[in-house]
């Protein structure tokens, strides 16, 4: 099969590599449409940071297959699977815990002692052919969601934890500072939760995209409004971010960190204590209870999600045309999809 294999910085290379096998929890799928995001174009261009070299998979090339964001159908299963069926369309949220460690005792499994992800530490799903375990995936009605539209779930469920960290978000006014691959789904989540939602984004296209996600406010650098926010969410993870997101915090009021900064931070922690604020962490997504909620979500948006991510690269283009263009910030889509079966770029089908 055709697999996109990362080597190390500035190496990804498309290779024939052998077909894996489910293991006894695993399901076997042919991917649909892959998703790459900020981490995989650092990686291609500083890492490797979060990348397992060599995989933790026990099968396939020496690097590692890349791919987090995935949809696609099961062809076979393990003996210890239930639950789906071969030829179920299947979203995939990445992430694997033990289900023993104390974290995975208190269901917050995305803190687990022994967390990995596919496509970070074990083969993903920028390939043909990709195993997953099975408890982390979902299924998928293909009268709601096409594959296209599927492959975008992790990040809307990364997006639902994140809300989820701010707290119930009805009828509050909320400001998130960053509209990219992440901030445009949270937008969209907080906004169907019945937040007022106001965005900062310095890209034009991506602010249109952000008022028809359910914006109430937009702007380059402050928001035309003269509301307090009562939760701040940064998205962006850069320091400029940050600063806006602390100046923006009023009284009583929540930031929660979703992007992740690069370098320690300086916070005046007098201020946080008389004011009573609160920053709060947010880290990947629970499979069991945010992935169900992000397919939900998915299927409630009126218009298409091609205004997010239009086309659909070959996997023979994912470096050109996907991974340096979002790695130099040149990337003209929020979301760059890749399907590894098509031999040439194709419109989404949402």
């Amino acid at each position: 099969m055709r697999a996109a294999v990362y080597y190390g910085r500035g190496d990804i290379r498309i290779e024939d590599v052998s077909e894996p096998s489910p293991a006894d929890d695993e399901l076997l799928l042919s991917v649909a449409a892959a998703g790459i995001c900020g981490t995989d174009a650092h990686e291609y261009a500083a890492g490797p940071v979060q990348f397992a070299l060599p995989s933790r998979s026990d099968w396939g090339p020496r690097g590692l297959v890349p791919g987090h964001e995935f949809a696609g159908t099961v062809i076979s299963m393990g003996r210890e699977v239930t639950g789906f069926s071969e030829g179920d369309l299947v979203a995939s949220a990445a992430g694997i815990a033990c289900g023993e460690c104390v974290w995975c005792r208190r269901s917050r499994t995305n803190l687990c002692e022994r967390y990995e992800t596919v496509g970070l530490q074990r083969h993903g799903g920028l390939a043909q052919l990709c195993v997953v375990p099975a408890r982390s995936c979902a299924v998928v009605d293909p009268a709601v969601l096409s594959p296209d539209a599927a492959a975008l779930a992790q990040p809307m469920a990364i997006a639902v934890h994140a809300a989820g960290r701010g707290g119930p978000p009805e009828a509050l006014d909320v400001l998130v500072i960053g509209a990219g691959g992440i901030g445009a789904f949270l937008v969209f989540v907080l906004a169907q939760a019945g937040a007022r939602v106001s965005v900062v984004e310095t890209d034009p296209s991506r602010r249109s995209v952000a008022t028809r996600l359910g914006a109430v406010a937009v702007g380059p650098s402050a928001v035309g409004t003269h509301i307090e926010p009562e939760i701040v969410y940064e998205v962006t993870g850069s320091p400029a971010g940050l600063e806006l997101a602390l100046a923006a915090l009023p009284r009583g009021g929540r930031l929660v960190a979703v992007g992740l900064q690069a370098a320690p931070a300086t916070v005046d922690l007098r201020r946080l204590s008389a004011s009573e604020c609160e920053i709060i962490g947010t880290n990947a997504l629970i499979a069991a209870t945010d992935l169900p909620i992000a397919l939900t979500l998915l299927g409630r948006r009126d218009d298409s999600w091609a205004d997010l991510a239009p086309r659909a690269l070959a996997l023979e283009d994912l470096v050109d045309e996907g991974i340096r263009p979002l790695a130099a910030g040149r990337a003209d889509r929020i979301k760059t999809l890749i399907d590894p079966w098509t031999p040439q770029t194709r419109s989404t089908r949402m």
